[in-house]
């Protein structure tokens, strides 16, 4: 067999995979929304949704690999998720004009303890991995 047959048999063998965990991913993002709505909360439906996947993954743990599949491919466009927030910003450019410094620094703040809270979650990762190895 060429290489080309290979690589195409083992796209083949995947999409199964990435169809079973694009579809989990969709169903707790629709599902994010519908408890969005139903609540009348304030926080957007993605968020909900994520942590209805992260509940879901706790207690199904092996339907983790399955999300991954269908995760990892869309990573790799992440960016394109964020042209949505840029528009929305931009729409409310008048607004922001006159408010413009609760904006920067709740930009600012947010961007710091993202940044505090990832450093912290990757040094108790690789502490735990170490500890593994």
């Amino acid at each position: 067999m060429s290489e080309g047959s290979l690589r195409l048999t083992e796209i083949a063998s995947r999409i199964p995979k990435f169809s079973l965990g694009f579809v989990v991913l969709v169903f707790m993002l629709l599902a994010g929304d519908k408890l969005s709505q139903w609540l009348a909360l304030s926080i957007p439906p993605a968020i909900i949704g994520m942590v209805l996947l992260l509940i879901v993954l706790g207690i199904f743990g092996r339907l983790a690999p399955t999300a991954e599949a269908a995760g990892k491919p869309l990573l790799r466009h992440m960016m394109l998720f964020f042209i949505p927030a840029v528009v929305g910003v931009m729409e409310q450019f008048q607004a922001l004009k006159s408010g413009w410094l609760p904006f920067v620094v709740a930009s600012i703040a947010g961007a710091a303890l993202t940044l505090v809270v990832t450093a912290f979650t990757l040094e108790k990762l690789m502490k735990r991995q170490e500890a593994v190895e």
